[in-house]
């Protein structure tokens, strides 16, 4: 896949996404998905940033989009997989470049990777030592060589899947904390 097809895919499936939600996606927006600072551009990105600049914010427009991706996405996940194995592949092209694309994408509509973290470091500590004091109540501790390798399994394991660790992490953290959170905030403006 080159890097326009890979593009074209993903706006268009951006653009059915907002369609679908009855977001607004002007032509502004579209042709923005297509900016990158070093490669081809359908038209030229200074007089393109310029322009979207003066009509747009870049943080709702990053976060607005970031949102159609990945809903188009867990869409395509549902509905169909050649569709769904386009889509990765069609990010794959892109990562071997510098695309405004990949920014969009890269962001977790509505979690943000500093808050998602610190709340999962401590939701681990404080599991952690639960199951610790749970476990030495219940049973002889095990040499303390086994629960090191454990520990380093798991360490490794969480380096090496980052990504995968990051995103069950995010969608633990959306299922649970995140909804408690927002639905607190919906009672605080309804009171």
């Amino acid at each position: 896949m080159r890097v326009r097809e890979a593009k074209d895919f993903l706006v268009a499936q951006t653009a059915e996404q907002a369609a679908l939600e009855g977001v607004p996606l002007s032509d502004l927006e579209k042709r923005m998905m297509y900016f990158t600072e070093s490669g081809y551009v359908p038209e030229d990105p200074i007089k393109l940033n310029d322009e979207f600049e003066a009509e747009c914010d870049s943080d709702e427009y990053e976060a607005k989009i970031s949102q159609l991706l990945h809903h188009a996405y867990q869409r395509l996940r549902k509905e169909n997989d050649a569709a769904r194995k386009n889509w990765d592949n069609a990010i794959k092209c892109l990562r071997r470049g510098d695309h405004y694309l990949l920014v969009m994408w890269g962001q977790r509509p509505g979690i943000h990777a500093p808050h998602a973290l610190v709340i999962g470091l401590l939701f681990l500590a404080v599991g952690a030592y639960a199951g610790l004091r749970w476990m030495t109540n219940r049973f002889q501790p095990p040499n303390p060589r086994l629960i090191q390798a454990v520990f380093l399994v798991v360490f490794l394991a969480a380096f090496s899947f980052r990504t995968a660790v990051l995103d069950a992490l995010s969608w633990l953290l959306e299922k649970t904390i995140f909804r408690l959170m927002g639905q607190e905030k919906g009672r605080e403006d309804s009171e």
